[in-house]
């Protein structure tokens, strides 16, 4: 390279989770789900996997993700393990904030990597830019509960997914002992207020962002916004927000939230010049109480210190709902199907697809592992995945909701209230027109 248990109990942990989610009959249905990958009739896809390649001297793989901290740094490693092992150089980036709209002068261009992260896209945004994977010999150890996030309505599997993202919020399971809160008392987001109260009082950070890194930002807005639009099933915008018709001027909600708490001094005073790495070095050094990330900030923060971190549900926002989970893709993993180096990419998939590989980057994740039947040890989240068993899951807002494109609204808007230069009516201005032209194109 040039640059660079729980087995049966998380099984059954995602099943319970992803049943739960399915077994009330909605007012609004939710977003339809993508059919289970099977290999279709007449695949799109080569009728055998490529030959490894016999010379692999001069080659080398383009490689992108959205990786950051640990797991990066765990990815890096596995490349360069690939590298002695085949002797195929990889020319790996990591370009995390900038990977988004990098990604999107590659697509412009034709000029994408050989590989590369999917980030919840491989579908809807990146699909016609991804080989078929049905071919590959891994392809039926996938678990049926990541297939279909990944495949397309003809079945195609478009990327391969190492791992499988049941996400909550990160929390200091001390500083709550301290202020004498049970975690499972936080059902709504004004319990979690009370909390955050009691929280400052105690002398400690309620909530970390590190806006210099906006798509921290934007963390809030994809956590916060199913629990006052779609998770409630009596009083829900599912269909509104799918369909078009929603009506924006209820985006205020969540707005005046985030703009609240900031006034009542809930976030860091440095939250718009503060990074990423430093909220997971305050977590881990257990000056935080929350942070609105995945279990791969835990992880990063358990390397940076000695917190006792553990991951609880995202409360809920009217009283009478309850708290959920997200669920989605985390290392996500397509080829581009123009790659000058298919064969190459293909083996790099097949590497990945160890089960001794797919463990190594699924931990450093804190996710259960893509395949059925691969045991993952999550440390210290592994009491959370058991007690969260029958808490309901619903999909990245953004992902299914919102056109793509309006990530970097969630960011920018975010901001925006934190600096002051945006009231909550320009916000809500903003985001209905991105919404509008998105959805037009």
């Amino acid at each position: 390279m040039k640059k660079r248990l729980i087995a049966l109990l998380i099984s059954l942990v995602m099943t319970f989770a992803f049943l739960a989610a399915c077994a009330e009959a909605p007012a609004d249905p939710p977003p339809p789900s993508t059919p289970e990958p099977t290999a279709p009739a007449d695949p799109a896809t080569p009728d055998d996997p490529p030959a490894p390649p016999a010379d692999p001297v001069g080659v080398t793989l383009d490689i992108w993700t959205n990786m950051t901290g640990v797991a990066n740094d765990t990815f890096a490693e596995v490349c360069q393990m690939f590298t002695n092992e085949t002797g195929i150089d990889i020319d790996y980036a990591a370009p995390a904030n900038d990977y988004e709209g990098l990604m999107r002068t590659k697509m412009a261009t034709n000029d994408m990597p050989d590989v590369f992260s999917t980030h919840g896209w491989a579908v809807i945004r990146y699909g016609t830019f991804l080989r078929p994977l049905n071919d590959q010999p891994w392809f039926g150890r996938v678990s049926p509960q990541i297939g279909p996030v990944v495949s397309d309505d003809n079945g195609n599997m478009l990327a391969f997914a190492v791992d499988i993202d049941i996400a909550g919020m990160n929390y200091n399971r001390d500083i709550l002992a301290e202020v004498g809160v049970d975690v499972a008392s936080i059902i709504t987001w004004s319990d979690f207020e009370d909390v955050c109260e009691l929280v400052k009082a105690a002398g400690y950070i309620p909530i970390f962002l590190g806006g210099i890194d906006d798509w921290t930002i934007g963390q809030f807005f994809d956590w916060v916004a199913p629990s006052l639009y779609i998770t409630n099933e009596s009083n829900n915008h599912r269909n509104a927000l799918l369909n078009g018709s929603f009506d924006w001027q209820l985006w205020g909600q969540i707005a005046d939230m985030f703009a609240d708490w900031n006034r009542r001094g809930f976030f860091n005073e440095d939250c718009t010049t503060a990074d990423y790495d430093t909220t997971t070095l305050l977590l881990g050094q257990g000056e935080v109480a929350f942070t609105f990330f995945g279990n791969y900030a835990a992880m990063d923060a358990a390397s940076k210190g000695n917190a006792n971190i553990g991951m609880m549900p995202i409360p809920a926002y009217l009283p009478g709902d309850s708290p959920t989970l997200i669920a989605g893709e985390r290392l996500a993993l397509g080829v581009w199907k123009d790659s000058p180096n298919e064969a190459e990419a293909l083996l790099f998939l097949e590497f990945l697809a160890r089960e001794d590989i797919m463990v190594m980057l699924a931990e450093a994740n804190g996710a259960p592992a893509g395949f059925s039947g691969v045991q993952t040890d999550l440390g210290f989240l592994t009491g959370d995945f058991a007690t969260w068993a029958n808490i309901r899951t619903f999909p990245y807002f953004d992902r299914v909701f919102l056109p793509s494109g309006m990530w970097n609204d969630l960011c920018d808007t975010g901001l925006g209230i934190l600096n002051g230069t945006m009231s909550t009516q320009a916000v809500i201005d903003h985001m209905e027109s991105s919404y509008n032209t998105l959805r037009a194109q």
